[in-house]
């Protein structure tokens, strides 16, 4: 008997990284598609590696030739123009396709915590957001109509060791380290949820190939949840210093940085909280166990053990001098 077959579009991101390597130890039968050029997580060791370019039809029909999978998984689709193209490419050569979405497209603000998934999804300030949102609409009248076999997952704040959850990245590490302020947004008392990435992929693995996922939708995170004051006081302990923290509001960054501030209004600046129980009905071993004073010093050891991933970014120094300036 053949082993489960699931082919992971993309496979080195910071979820689909985890999420593949869990598919190889589960004993799934995992093919990676991608570009080939991940530099920072090596392909999962077991999986077979198959290089195009994921957003070219024609380029992904010549790695793939006439093959089927039992599951098919994209993690780099962002738009419905891309899925589209996936539904044409995958219709009747999947038993389920799985769309990586986004927490971020449920409504903002949001009215009712916790949020569920059948919570409202609109966000009038992330283009992100939107795009993801037409993307599953695009998905949930292909399951009505013809039988596609979506499912749809929403991480929300999903993080490994070379990702840093504060404005800045590894600037705002530095800037702590040099005794300079750093920026939080708000009041720092909005609530907020990380989620590292081993625990998201002990979640979406259960859920590949279940028959009661197919046509519906699941959000996975963990339960913790932090204010953003303690977020960042989470990564100063890790750091070894204490955070001199100065508070702007999300209006003010988005002024002096849309792309940025895009991210805050559309999301960082709402405080979420999140019911599992649903993903946990289909997978009930599921428990996230990295709690973020880990997670923290992981990030903090991992770039303390590759000084040349320590960028520091003048232009973001500047910008955060001015915020702090102006909020004085």
């Amino acid at each position: 008997m053949s082993l489960p077959s699931v082919l992971f579009i993309g496979g080195t991101g910071t979820i689909s990284s985890e999420a593949s390597a869990l598919a190889v130890k589960r004993g799934l039968n995992v093919t990676l598609l991608n570009r080939g050029q991940s530099s920072v997580r090596p392909a999962a060791k077991g999986a077979e590696v198959l290089v195009a370019d994921v957003r070219d039809p024609a380029s992904v029909h010549a790695a793939i030739g006439e093959r089927d999978f039992d599951v098919v998984i994209d993690f780099v689709a962002f738009t419905p123009e891309q899925v589209a193209q996936d539904i044409e490419l995958f219709t009747g050569r999947t038993g389920q396709y799985v769309y990586i979405s986004s927490a971020s497209a449920y409504q903002k603000p949001p009215l009712r915590l916790p949020i569920v998934e059948s919570s409202p999804l609109r966000n009038p300030f992330w283009k992100y957001s939107r795009d993801k949102i037409a993307s599953e609409d695009l998905l949930v009248s292909a399951y009505r109509e013809s039988g596609f076999p979506a499912t749809i997952v929403r991480p929300s704040h999903t993080y490994d060791a070379t990702n840093i959850p504060i404005n800045g990245g590894w600037t705002a590490i530095d800037r702590m380290r040099r005794g300079e302020p750093v920026v939080v947004h708000g009041d720092g008392s909005s609530l907020w949820v990380l989620t590292h990435s081993r625990d998201f992929a002990k979640a979406f693995v259960g859920l590949l190939g279940h028959p009661q996922a197919v046509g519906d939708s699941f959000h996975i995170t963990s339960d913790e949840v932090l204010s953003w004051t303690q977020i960042t006081g989470l990564m100063a302990d890790a750091a070894g210093v204490e955070a001199n923290v100065v508070h702007v509001t999300s209006d003010a960054i988005a002024a002096a940085d849309p792309d940025m501030g895009a991210g805050h209004l559309g999301d960082r600046s709402h405080s979420v909280i999140f019911d599992n129980s649903k993903v946990k009905a289909l997978v009930p071993d599921y428990v996230a166990t990295t709690g973020f004073a880990e997670g923290a010093r992981e990030i903090v050891e991992w770039y303390d053990a590759h000084p040349e991933r320590k960028v520091v970014d003048p232009e973001l120094n500047e910008l955060f001098d001015n915020l702090v300036s102006a909020a004085s």
